[in-house]
């Protein structure tokens, strides 16, 4: 039997969210979706629009959720986690997010594509001046650098372009000066 009529059999040909009879299409809930029926779900385009456009989210379309998250399925348990967590900031989500349980494997499988992570949890690199590094940004030195083990100094002034960012130290960086790869503190830049 194929995925999609595994799925049109356990939703009765339904979205398995809002319960939409139309335009339903097979939906392989990432990150690792191995395309089987227990990693998908069957929903509505109305549906995947949003969940694939966070920016255009109809939030009176989500109350369904209200009743979808209760799903024996961990596959919709995981996509209205998802949603319910990026619609937090809406009173009756929040309500919702806190009746949803989730075991601990699916948790993790609703938290893979990051969703529910708070910026708090993030480590942010912030030049001198107060500025968000990123990855491949020109940042300019604000004071001359002796460079350890390089034999030479980085002059105030010095453009360092594509930085790369240190993942685990918010005030490093790394970047290419005088043809060497070296490690800058952040506070010693300004984007």
């Amino acid at each position: 039997m194929s995925t999609e009529k595994e799925l049109q059999t356990r939703s009765e040909s339904k979205c398995e969210l809002c319960s939409s009879t139309e335009d339903l299409n097979v939906y392989e809930v990432p990150p690792t979706s191995n395309g089987s029926a227990d990693e998908s779900i069957l929903i509505c385009q109305t549906c995947q629009s949003q969940i694939d456009n966070p920016d255009k989210v109809d939030l009176h379309h989500w109350h369904c959720l209200n009743d979808s998250m209760w799903s024996q399925v961990p596959a919709v348990q995981v996509v209205a986690w998802r949603m319910l967590t990026r619609l937090s900031t809406e009173s009756w989500a929040q309500d919702l997010l806190e009746m949803l349980y989730l075991d601990d494997e699916n948790l993790t499988w609703a938290q893979a594509t990051g969703e529910g992570v708070s910026d708090e949890d993030t480590i942010k690199h912030i030049d001198s001046n107060g500025a968000v590094l990123v990855a491949g940004d020109t940042v300019t030195l604000i004071k001359d650098l002796n460079v350890k083990g390089g034999g030479f100094t980085a002059k105030r002034g010095t453009a360092v372009r594509g930085i790369s960012l240190v993942a685990d130290n918010a005030e490093q960086i790394e970047g290419r000066v005088s043809g060497q790869q070296i490690v800058i503190l952040t506070k010693f830049v300004k984007k």
